[in-house]
């Protein structure tokens, strides 16, 4: 059973929010919160396995209350569900700890896939989501010191399996492209985050080209792998785009595994 707590300041919000996942025998709402501030206090004494955000609340915001709240219970995921696809709310969203990030014209079922996906420990991102944070972060003009210094605890495959991930491939499609099995890159994945102490892949993607590994790569003379031909697995690893009409919702789903 995957608990859930919803904090949005919209009251028809949050009993639409309500009644939508309670339809699933698989989710059950826990609690639910009208501000940033009761929504950090409702995730500590809750300890929900995931919060669905709204971002524009009182008293504290849902990008502020994601950093707090992933600070006091680590173990919540927390999913931005919003109005607005503003870059400063995506990029805060994710640096501040966010697991997910969707908008409100995602459809029912969609979403309710996504509390699932965010629960089983996965990353989701819309598809125009995850196209920004890719062309934002690859527009990183100079390289974080510090992120290339951690980048030393890396091996060479795990290098390479980073780069992959940075421009938005699953674990299917860098197994396709370094040619080995997706078991073993899911184990690269795992190491990777242990040792750059990441929360997640969508925390891989931005401290990848913070810290410019591809551009590290490239000056070292070590190969940087490209990705594998577009082809019907990748539509089967990530399904196209689709959009919550309100007051119901819609998530275009790109699973990050």
């Amino acid at each position: 059973m995957t608990t859930v707590l919803i904090a949005d300041d919209e009251d028809l919000m949050r009993a639409g929010l309500i009644e939508l996942l309670t339809a699933d025998p698989g989710i059950q709402v826990v609690g639910e919160a009208a501000t940033g501030r009761e929504a950090v206090a409702l995730a500590r004494r809750l300890a929900p396995d995931v919060v669905l955000m709204d971002v524009r609340m009182p008293d504290l915001d849902g990008i502020a209350a994601t950093r707090e709240l992933v600070g006091i219970v680590p173990e919540a995921k927390v999913l931005i569900l919003t109005t607005f696809e503003q870059d400063d709310y995506v990029f805060g969203a994710l640096r501040a700890g966010a697991s997910g990030f969707l908008l409100k014209r995602t459809r029912p079922e969609d979403l309710i896939a996504a509390v699932h996906t965010i629960a089983d420990g996965d990353c989701l991102l819309s598809p125009s989501v995850t196209r920004r944070v890719i062309d934002r972060m690859a527009q990183q003009p100079v390289p974080d010191l510090t992120g290339q210094a951690r980048l030393a605890g890396l091996t060479q495959r795990e290098r390479e399996v980073l780069s992959l991930i940075a421009r938005g491939l699953s674990n299917r499609e860098i197994a396709a492209a370094l040619f080995i099995e997706e078991s073993t890159i899911r184990t690269h994945v795992k190491r990777v985050l242990l040792k750059l102490g990441l929360r997640d892949r969508i925390q891989a993607v931005i401290f990848a080209y913070e810290a410019g590994i591809n551009q590290t790569l490239a000056t070292s003379g070590e190969p940087v792998p490209g990705p594998p031909d577009r082809d019907s697995s990748r539509e089967a690893a990530d399904p196209p785009a689709k959009r919550l009409p309100p007051p119901a919702f819609r998530p275009p789903s790109t699973t990050l595994r």
